[in-house]
């Protein structure tokens, strides 16, 4: 691995704190909620590496910045963050903003720990010193695709809006679903409004209709007027992009946000560990924990363990990933190169296709796993 210099301030030896920068969207247009979870599970798992001792009796401090799902302050967050001297960073849901925090982070040889975004190409090219929580798009979405043509879909319409994210995922649909003998049928959401959709979906004779679309805008017009065109009755609507998980879905729609499946990175059962750490997250959040929250706790479980074994040596940090096997909330963390991801990546955590049930909803119906 080719290591770059450090530069002025990348060492610290003076008895301080341990750093981890996080990368959190906190503010619009990011999904404020996604990064209200994602911070409450990094807090937590830092509040825990303290209570337990520390970094070999140094404190583990969190050195949090806004992404506000802007890709260009996400790279200058990295750059203020290699600056001040953290040892590694930590976060990110948004994958278009993540692949942008992983390009720099790859160049100023600082490792990264990617929570929670799923784009299959995170960096352009192999890197030692990307690692990945979550599962790649390409693994999730076929499972989801498996899931339609289980439940008996095989004509797919997708509401997409520009975005290398929504462009990869009607990718993976189509190649999974083709062989098979599903059709993707796109719309360019640039092109229709919400009611145009409902008339297409009619023309297209589509069964099932995706939202690869942002929240709370144009998803949630979407599925107002598809909820009350009779004409499609009987469709049903999918977010995998999971958009259903967070309660300002259910807040928006009102009886209109159940029965959407998506998809949800969490076991059918925690571990004593994943119910203990759900409890404390629940209190934390005043709301039920989502799985971003316990990816957040798992990326502090993983680097803390790596900074007690490595010390805070960006190299050494980088170079055992592939050494890492510690215990998280949704199983025993380690990380493997998969082909064609150019990180190194946590091959797999459980996939769940879950929606909110109509008679509850405050419940969630596991449809499908992996």
């Amino acid at each position: 691995m080719n290591t770059p210099p450090s530069s002025p301030g990348t060492q610290r030896t003076d008895g301080s704190s341990v750093q981890i920068g996080a990368l959190v969207p906190l503010t619009r247009p990011g999904w404020v909620e996604a990064g209200r979870h994602l911070l409450a599970g990094l807090e937590l798992g830092v509040r825990e590496v303290n209570d337990a001792g520390g970094i070999a009796g140094r404190p583990l401090e969190l050195v949090v910045r806004d992404t506000a799902a802007d890709p260009q302050r996400a790279a200058a967050a990295v750059d203020e963050l290699a600056r001040l001297g953290v040892a590694a960073l930590a976060g990110e849901y948004h994958s278009v903003v993540a692949r942008a925090a992983a390009a720099r982070a790859d160049a100023l040889g600082l490792p990264f720990l990617c929570s929670s975004a799923v784009l299959d190409a995170l960096t352009e090219q192999p890197t030692e010193w990307v690692a990945r929580l979550a599962p790649a798009q390409s693994h999730g979405w076929q499972i989801y695709a498996d899931f339609l043509l289980s439940a008996g879909h095989s004509r797919i319409a997708v509401a997409a809006e520009p975005s290398v994210y929504w462009e990869s995922g009607a990718r993976i649909l189509r190649d999974r679903l083709a062989p098979r003998g599903g059709t993707v049928i796109e719309l360019d959401m640039r092109a229709l409004s919400p009611a145009a959709v409902c008339d297409e979906l009619v023309d297209n004779r589509a069964t099932a209709l995706l939202l690869l679309v942002g929240h709370p805008e144009p998803a949630v017009s979407i599925v107002k007027s598809v909820r009350r065109d009779q004409r499609l009755a009987g469709l049903m609507m999918g977010a995998p992009a999971g958009q259903p998980e967070f309660a300002e879905w259910a807040t928006s729609l009102g009886d209109d946000s159940t029965a959407i499946p998506f998809l949800r990175y969490l076991p059918e059962r925690f571990s004593p560990l994943g119910a203990r750490v759900e409890t404390a997250l629940r209190e934390r959040l005043a709301a039920a924990p989502s799985f971003v929250a316990f990816e957040g706790y798992d990326t502090v479980a993983v680097l803390a363990d790596v900074l007690r074994s490595q010390g805070a040596d960006r190299a050494r940090t980088a170079a055992s990933w592939p050494h890492v096997s510690v215990e998280g909330t949704r199983g025993q963390i380690e990380f493997s190169r998969t082909p064609g991801i150019s990180v190194w990546q946590w091959a797999w955590t459980p996939v769940q296709v879950v929606d909110q049930d109509p008679a509850e909803p405050d419940r969630f119906r596991i449809l499908h796993t992996s």
